[in-house]
């Protein structure tokens, strides 16, 4: 007679993996696609030169706010202005190296560059969203309340600034 030695409960739980097993294989597999690397250096060495060229000009901003704005129903011809806190901003990539020596601890950085073939681009480690003050909104329409409501949400929505700082006045016909 041969003795074997069970823990207590090891039963329930093999019955309990074999009744989800496939639920456990399924939570796995989609652990594993979690974990799984998106992209790789190329594509991210490729969209960053993208990145650094883009430039922020108010003044394309204003216009093309003003030309949507314009189709709102009541607003008529609307002129924006913006004030601008901070424009876009490009912070970019660093490789730290410090080192020790006898006179103590030096640190080195340097900014990251990579080779495009059509010349040396820095590669973006971050890119800040421009910040608005206030805005403006001058239109035909803007005496009626329900008209200077839809601007200053639709203003709201695109620059992020609060419905305080965006003032819409009535303009000339």
């Amino acid at each position: 007679m041969k003795f074997q030695w069970k823990p207590p409960g090891a039963e329930q739980v093999w019955k309990a993996l074999d009744k989800y097993k496939y639920v456990l294989i399924l939570l796995a597999a989609g652990l594993l696609l979690l974990l799984w690397p998106v992209g790789g250096e190329e594509q991210a060495r490729q969209s960053a030169p993208a990145a650094a060229s883009e430039e922020f000009d108010v003044a394309a901003l204003e216009e093309k706010l003003s030309q949507t704005l314009s189709q709102v129903e009541g607003a008529g011809r609307v002129t924006v202005t913006l004030a601008v806190k901070s424009g876009l901003e490009q912070v970019p990539l660093t490789d730290r190296s410090a080192s020790v020596t006898e006179r103590g601890n030096s640190v080195e950085e340097k900014t990251v560059v990579i080779d495009t073939g059509s010349g040396k681009e820095v590669v973006v480690r971050v890119r800040r969203a421009p910040v608005f003050q206030g805005a403006v909104v001058v239109c035909q329409g803007g005496d009626r309340a329900e008209v200077q409501l839809l601007l200053t949400r639709a203003v709201s929505a695109l620059t992020g600034l609060g419905a305080d700082r965006i003032t819409v006045c009535k303009g000339s016909a």
